[in-house]
């Protein structure tokens, strides 16, 4: 009895001794597995996104109906925009109107049609027209202002930076962006340079949107290329010139 018990124990310690590498593989398998999507998610994570943007571009342009607009969700909404700014171009551009004789032709054409209207309403004993109250909402209001002021005193805090000589990049970034819009400038008027923004607003993200991938991989490649010119730049010239004094201490 004793020689078959040592036995049945032996046999038992044998039969349990390849399964704990099973055990172990499985939970191995399940790491290996768990891994997977680590890398793919780290991997989708390095995708190259113009200006390093991680959301969708209709949440970049704010999520709301201006989006909607840009983007043509609505084609109907959008092209007429569209055409309503191109006649407003051409009335201005082309055909020589004035802004100030457009806008009191506007309104006196308007109040005129309104005072006929009540006063024929009252003659045929028919409601008058409905005019609406129009009214600029308060917090609307603060809120552009308070997004304008915030907008200034960044443009004010770069250009003291840029002056005092503490950002050699940013120094040549400001200096090739003025030189650039009054390039612009002396090239078209202010109405015709709103009139291509506005145009180019209703185009460019609508397609970026059809061909992001595409245009991706081609703003990859010429950022790489633009920061190695940068980097032989600013090793034969930009690290030679000396530097502004460094920002105030607190004390």
């Amino acid at each position: 009895m004793a020689e078959h018990s040592e036995e049945s124990t032996v046999t038992e310690m044998i039969e349990e001794e390849p399964r704990k590498p099973v055990g172990s593989s499985s939970s191995s398998d399940s790491g290996s597995d768990g891994e997977e999507p680590v890398q793919s998610s780290s991997v989708k994570a390095k995708v190259y996104r113009l200006f390093g943007r991680e959301k969708p571009v209709h949440q970049v342009l704010g999520g709301s109906k201006p989006a909607d607009v840009m983007l043509w969700r609505d084609k109907k909404i959008s092209a007429g925009a569209l055409s309503a700014a191109t006649a407003i171009w051409v009335l201005f551009e082309l055909v020589g109107y004035h802004l100030l004789t457009f806008v009191c032709h506007g309104l006196i054409l308007s109040v005129v049609i309104l005072f006929l209207w009540s006063k024929a309403c009252t003659f045929i004993n028919k409601s008058p027209p409905r005019i609406p109250e129009v009214r600029v909402p308060e917090d609307q209001a603060v809120q552009v202002a308070r997004t304008l002021r915030y907008e200034i005193n960044r443009a004010f805090a770069v250009l003291r930076e840029v002056a005092l000589g503490r950002d050699v990049k940013k120094f040549l970034t400001v200096i090739a962006g003025l030189w650039l819009l009054s390039m612009v400038g002396s090239s078209v008027n202010f109405l015709t340079l709103v009139y291509v923004l506005f145009v180019t607003l209703h185009t460019v993200p609508v397609l970026y949107e059809k061909y992001e991938d595409k245009v991706d991989a081609a703003a990859e490649k010429a950022m790489a290329e633009i920061k190695k010119q940068y980097a032989v730049l600013d090793d034969k010239v930009l690290s030679k010139i000396p530097r502004g004094p460094l920002k105030d201490k607190k004390h």
